[in-house]
């Protein structure tokens, strides 16, 4: 029968004919059907530190928006470079890593060969939170601000140290970018992650350090350690009476941290969509950013691309640092 001459029933049965077979599938049909099982996001650091509270504090959320499990699995190894490498191979459209400054800006220039190209191997989904960076002492220290640190350290050379959670982590890098500006001789020690550097600086086995606000402030708060400084370009609604790195006679001085999601280069661009618009409606949403602000996080989301260009900024900006730190993996 001609086209022309189809009768209603004709093009009903066609249709619905079709539609059993696939041939008129609906863009969003195929859009709903991922996820299709739990979705891993990896943090490349061991438990405990700034990099899992915040993983964690966006899973709870988007688990509630997909409807499958979103859990954070903590890969620690080779300053994160085990868990980039293990993520760039995936190809299950459900395992995600969470990114930072030490991953994607800092590990490039510290080591002579890595396991993955961070922008080869990548795509940027979201930007997910701003983590301020606080310089804090044992109480055991005789220093109640950061210039008194810096004289205790020059008056007794070697004798202070400080830890981090690896080498080319933000606290590794933050440090070391105060020691080179100020000359004041602090001994590093590196960690796998920060949860095992709190418990020697918690110990007094530690001396200093500078961590995320998301790990700390409950212990700022305690008493279990002092903060003397912020990295942050003004002081912290949490901490008002810790004054910045600035204020204490380095002014320009500023070192705050940012987390973000990144999928395997593989992923279709709808699930890297889908996932990107989830992801916003979870931080723009006042409750979350709320929880986020008890912490000492701020919340910031936004699209794959600034993301990107976050990344990329970030990237020449800590090469610059390093090239003049003279930081190598150790």
């Amino acid at each position: 029968m001609h086209p022309s001459f189809l009768t209603r029933r004709d093009l009903l049965a066609l249709t619905t004919g079709a539609c059993a077979t696939g041939l008129f599938a609906s863009p969003l049909r195929a859009q709903t059907a991922w996820p299709t099982k739990a979705m891993r996001l990896v943090v490349p650091f061991a438990p405990g530190g700034s990099s899992e509270i915040v993983a964690r504090s966006v899973a709870v959320e988007l688990t509630k928006a997909f409807g499958q499990t979103v859990y954070v699995d903590n890969k620690p190894g080779g300053a994160g470079n085990v868990a980039m490498q293990e993520v760039a191979r995936a190809d299950d459209q459900h395992t995600f890593i969470l990114g930072h400054i030490g991953t994607l800006a800092v590990n490039p220039y510290i080591f002579a060969k890595l396991p993955y190209d961070p922008n080869k191997d990548f795509r940027p989904i979201s930007l997910l939170a701003k983590v301020p960076s606080l310089y804090v002492v044992h109480p055991k220290v005789p220093a109640k601000n950061l210039k008194e640190l810096l004289a205790l350290a020059k008056a007794k050379p070697g004798t202070l140290n400080y830890g981090s959670a690896g080498n080319g982590s933000a606290g590794h890098l933050a440090f070391e970018y105060l020691k080179v500006t100020t000359g004041a001789p602090i001994t590093h020690v590196p960690y796998r992650g920060t949860g095992p550097q709190l418990t020697d600086l918690m110990g007094g086995r530690l001396d200093a350090a500078a961590v995320g606000a998301p790990a700390i402030l409950q212990f700022i708060k305690a008493g279990k350690l002092r903060c003397i400084a912020t990295g942050t370009a003004q002081r912290i609604p949490q901490l008002p009476d810790v004054p910045t790195v600035a204020e204490q006679g380095l002014p320009g001085f500023e070192v705050t941290g940012w987390f973000g999601i990144l999928a395997p280069a593989g992923t279709p661009p709808a699930v890297i969509a889908r996932l990107n618009k989830e992801v916003n409606t979870v931080l723009n949403d006042p409750e979350t950013r709320q929880k986020l602000e008890s912490l000492g996080v701020e919340a910031a989301a936004g699209t794959p691309a600034a993301f990107g260009k976050l990344i990329e900024s970030e990237t020449k900006r800590y090469g610059d640092a390093i090239r003049k730190l003279g930081i190598k993996a150790e």
